[in-house]
């Protein structure tokens, strides 16, 4: 049997401990390991307000006390946060996690049907917003059976609504003695028995899916980043949107184990971003491909004295040989590191250590994370060795629970030995870093987020005009990839501009941007198996063989060379 370890020392991993007695009341908590003037905390560039840890810890006290004690929340019960990035998006997530709630993160981009989708789908009783969101919140609200009264604003005012700062005032006016005690892991359960958090995945295939991510899970991820990252790293910059994986733990845990002061930006804009790495000297850079990208090609960024940045993160999706070469050229003395994970591996199951930050290794997706395991399965069934390419699969206390109310999707993914099956193909070399070398699953990475095929396919169908439908991802310099749809269209239907740029207006509308088609391309039929699966590589091949096809693109209609 191959199975291929991390090279680093285990974790020592607490096992009865909650999230928030870990971060805030435990001897690790930098409450506990600094003087209040030493510790770090959240802070909001664009206005320039601030918490510290301690003031995260007292707020996030009050707001707990406030909805346990007159909102009536109970443990298990959801709380959905749909915000932009705001410091009191993490006082009011732990606020909720101190009193055993389950905290569900939601893209702000997304639109009605998907917040209503997101909202029903974790049973959430409580939802958390800010004024920009609350048109799409109340009606989501409302289609979810959420009462006014449980929508919270965490920052802003508008009529009728009880804010963050409310709770605040209420929960404190209960005294100190009046506090309700934090949730503690029930007898006869341990940290991974008990959720913590959900967040939204297409998973390897279908519709988004609830990830339960357990208390465990965060804890472990941190400490095995916490490992490998530099003693030095004591700012970092949180750009990324907070309800991403990357933000619930890089972001949001991660800087308190760290004591490591969070740069926050709420929106994100290259010059905003700019101008936050010069005015804080930030020296690593936490992004994804799309600013990447931005940052070689955008004449702005030569605007900027950048010669304080010494290495740049990324994660979510795959950089190019190209654009990591342009990195190098344009940030000479910089270095350069990764992660490969996803929802399900609540973030790395691999990051590149210090010692391989040269741009050598940049191509790369790092070495296994401590206590971790990970294997290769060839496609005849068996174990590959170094070298030997296959799907991974991964196990370690980082993998999370499953999928929630969905059994059979978590059968699919996690199997009866621990063994998380992530549809990546790739391979492990000599030195123990692993190589992603193709997406097995479906599903399209949009800057980094994933679009289920399925999700739009589904939308298309219901289309009076469209008789079948194939969604696959097409290479996007800037997005990673961009969906496209190969439609087949009922009978008389003629094809051409007008129905093309009816099929993307449909999607548009929708649909949140990411998941925009940005090509239909008319075809005869959709090529399926026997079982009525769609054979996407199958259709892909031909279309990149066909002599002519008629492609609509980005609402523009044009003969196309394919």
């Amino acid at each position: 049997m191959v199975i291929f370890k991390s090279l680093q020392p285990d974790i020592n991993l607490p096992t009865h401990l909650t999230d928030w007695d870990w971060l805030f009341d435990s001897p690790i908590s930098p409450i506990s390991r600094f003087p209040e003037s030493e510790l770090a905390g959240y802070l909001n560039v664009a206005t320039k307000e601030r918490v510290n840890w301690k003031q995260v810890k007292d707020y996030s006290t009050y707001i707990s006390t406030a909805l346990v004690k007159k909102y009536g929340l109970k443990e298990g019960d959801a709380v959905s946060l749909f915000s932009q990035n705001t410091i009191w998006y993490p006082v009011a997530m732990f606020g909720g996690l101190r009193a055993g709630a389950m905290i569900s993160g939601a893209s702000p981009a997304y639109n009605i049907e998907e917040m209503s989708y997101a909202l029903k789908t974790a049973r959430a009783k409580f939802l958390m917003t800010t004024p920009g969101s609350m048109g799409v919140a109340a009606a989501s609200a409302k289609e979810a059976g959420i009462p006014k009264e449980n929508v919270f604003l965490l920052e802003g005012e508008l009529p009728g609504y009880t804010t963050i700062q409310d709770l605040i005032r209420i929960g404190k006016g209960y005294g100190d003695g009046g506090q309700t005690p934090a949730f503690k892991i029930p007898p006869g359960k341990k940290n991974k028995d008990v959720c913590g958090f959900l967040s939204f995945s297409s998973g390897t295939t279908g519709l988004p899916k609830a990830v339960m991510i357990s208390h465990q899970n965060v804890i472990a991820q941190c400490l095995q980043i916490a490992q490998i990252t530099p003693s030095n790293h004591k700012k970092i910059m949180a750009v990324l949107p907070l309800f991403h994986i990357t933000g619930l733990v890089h972001q949001l845990h991660l800087p308190v184990l760290l004591n490591a002061e969070v740069i926050l930006l709420p929106s994100f804009t290259l010059p905003s971003m700019l101008s936050a790495v010069v005015e804080y000297k930030l020296s690593e850079l936490l992004l994804v491909p799309p600013i990447l990208i931005r940052l070689v090609r955008d004449p702005i960024v030569n605007n900027y004295d950048l010669r304080h940045v010494t290495r740049f993160s990324s994660g979510a999706a795959p950089l190019s040989e190209e654009i990591i070469q342009l990195l190098q050229k344009k940030f000479p003395g910089t270095g350069f590191k990764q992660g490969y994970g996803m929802t399900e591996s609540c973030s790395c199951i691999t990051a590149h250590p210090p010692e391989k930050y040269s741009y050598k290794y940049a191509n790369s997706g790092g070495s296994i994370v401590a206590s971790t395991e990970v294997k290769i399965i060839k496609d005849d069934g068996t174990e590959a060795d170094v070298n030997e390419s296959g799907e991974i699969l991964a196990r370690g206390p980082q993998i999370v629970m499953g999928y929630l109310n969905n059994p059979a999707a978590t059968r699919e993914t996690f199997d009866t030995d621990g063994w998380l099956h992530t549809g990546d193909q790739g391979h492990i070399d000599s030195q123990g870093m692993i190589y992603i070398t193709d997406r097995i699953k479906e599903m399209i990475k949009v800057k980094g987020i994933g679009v289920a095929p399925a999700e739009l396919e589904d939308l298309l169908l219901g289309h009076p005009k469209v008789e079948d439908v194939a969604v696959l991802g097409v290479k996007d310099e800037y997005a990673g990839e961009l969906p496209k749809a190969f439609v087949v269209l009922k009978k008389g239907v003629n094809r051409g501009e007008r129905v093309g740029k009816e099929l993307i207006a449909f999607v548009r509308e929708k649909k949140t941007r990411y998941k925009w088609v940005k090509e239909i391309e008319f075809v005869d039929d959709i090529p399926k198996s026997t079982s009525g699966k769609i054979l996407r590589r199958m259709l892909r091949d031909r279309a990149n063989h066909a002599e002519r096809a008629v492609v609509i693109r980005d609402g523009v209609g044009e003969k196309a060379m394919l």
